[in-house]
């Protein structure tokens, strides 16, 4: 049996990990990996985590974790990299633990010294270009020598790994310009997007009774969830609203965040939205998938750049798998290619007047399209789904590791 840590410098609880990470090391588990999880928690002694572990336990995940150091912002890391190495460590060792998985660069960097260490495997999951992510989001500059030390580092993880995982095609040509499709520098690569249980989302069916409540029977919904702010673009999604609605009365915004709402609801209210044409509200993961079943468009509206190639919003296969036609900017991972070639939205090519216009008149074209919700959903279960896309290829990747 194959034994893996997985190493992952977030806290159990935040949603990136409740979303992406349980589900993955769940599909492992259940491809017969015995899996260990080691976290960073900013409170190490939360009453919930008696109960967690516990949880997972059952589930077949043996958690482990360390506190979280936020500040000062790089001395802290660097204690908690050297800390986690010697935790994966000891771990390594007593398990007799045969992969270490680590998720992005610090627990990329975790592994690479865990592997000096012990001499276990090393699987780095790459989840994007992380200094350029920083010089986009204006933290640095290009040239300055946090970047510079990043890249350098960032070059030691990639020699140091023995297998990598991808979110999106052009992320993998870009990395890694290969011999072969699957292989960099004689390295197995796989490109796994951010995955959801396609199946269970498009199970919700109380799409009418949703409506009823939210007060919107006989509006056209359009949704967005996630994060607002930072290149998730706020000011262009209320514009892009507003077009809609100055065509269409009808239109009604509903947002689900876990962010604060005042920025997206004063820009919609600036477009002239009233209190009975938008709603932006709290939802639960678990509760996503119903929220989907009562809209009837999609938006994702990022800014692009370089680093946004190696992207998958987990967002873009949770609105496929309820069946909603996207709206998306262009030039985000494999999206363009996603969209066009299935026939489930849009890829709207700049921001401005003229291009919004001409992507609510294509989606109006598509919207008529009486098979593309199902197209929609089987788009989702082919390149988006967590047991036969997502599961599957990690289980294939841990096998020539292993």
């Amino acid at each position: 049996m194959t034994r893996s840590l997985y190493l992952c410098y977030f806290g159990l609880r935040e949603p990136l990990v409740q979303t992406q990470v349980l589900p993955y090391l769940r599909e492992l588990v259940r491809g017969g990996v015995a899996m260990s999880l080691l976290t960073f928690e900013p409170d190490a002694k939360a009453t919930w985590i008696v109960e967690w572990r516990e949880r997972l336990r059952a589930e077949g995940i043996d958690w482990h974790m360390l506190r979280y150091h936020k500040r000062p912002t790089l001395p802290a890391t660097l204690f908690d990299i050297v800390a986690g190495a010697w935790r994966a460590s000891r771990i390594v060792r007593r398990e007799r633990i045969d992969l270490l998985h680590a998720r992005s660069h610090v627990g990329a960097a975790i592994g690479a010294l865990a592997k000096k260490l012990t001499g276990a495997r090393l699987i780095f999951d790459v989840r994007g270009f992380l200094p350029e992510e920083y010089v986009d989001s204006g933290n640095w500059p290009r040239d300055g020598a946090l970047f510079r030390l990043t890249k350098a580092a960032e070059r030691w993880l990639y020699n140091s790994a023995d297998g990598f995982v991808v979110l999106t095609e052009n992320a993998r040509k870009t990395l890694f310009p290969p011999l072969s499709s699957e292989t960099a520098a004689g390295k197995p690569v796989e490109v796994i997007p951010c995955c959801v249980s396609a199946e269970r989302i498009a199970s919700r069916s109380d799409r009418d009774a949703v409506r009823k409540e939210l007060g919107v029977s006989d509006r056209i919904v359009f949704v967005y969830i996630g994060a607002l702010g930072g290149y998730y673009l706020i000011r262009e999604t209320a514009e892009l609203l507003a077009m809609a609605r100055e065509r269409d009365a009808l239109v009604y915004a509903l947002v689900l965040t876990h962010g604060p709402a005042a920025p997206i609801a004063t820009e919609l209210e600036r477009q002239g939205f009233t209190f009975s044409d938008y709603r932006v509200m709290r939802a639960e993961p678990a509760d996503v998938p119903m929220f989907l079943g009562a809209a009837d468009v999609a938006l994702s509206l990022i800014r692009p750049s370089y680093a946004r190639i190696a992207s998958s919003p987990t967002k873009f296969a949770e609105y496929l798998a309820a069946g909603l036609p996207v709206i998306s900017t262009a030039g985000v991972g494999d999206l363009d290619e996603h969209i066009e070639e299935g026939r489930v939205g849009v890829v709207l090519r700049s921001l401005d007047r003229q291009a919004y216009v001409d992507a609510l008149q294509a989606m109006e074209t598509l919207r008529h399209d009486p098979d593309l919700a199902e197209r929609c959903r089987q788009e989702a279960r082919e390149r988006y789904d967590l047991e036969t896309v997502g599961g599957a290829r990690y289980r294939r990747l841990y096998a020539l590791l292993s």
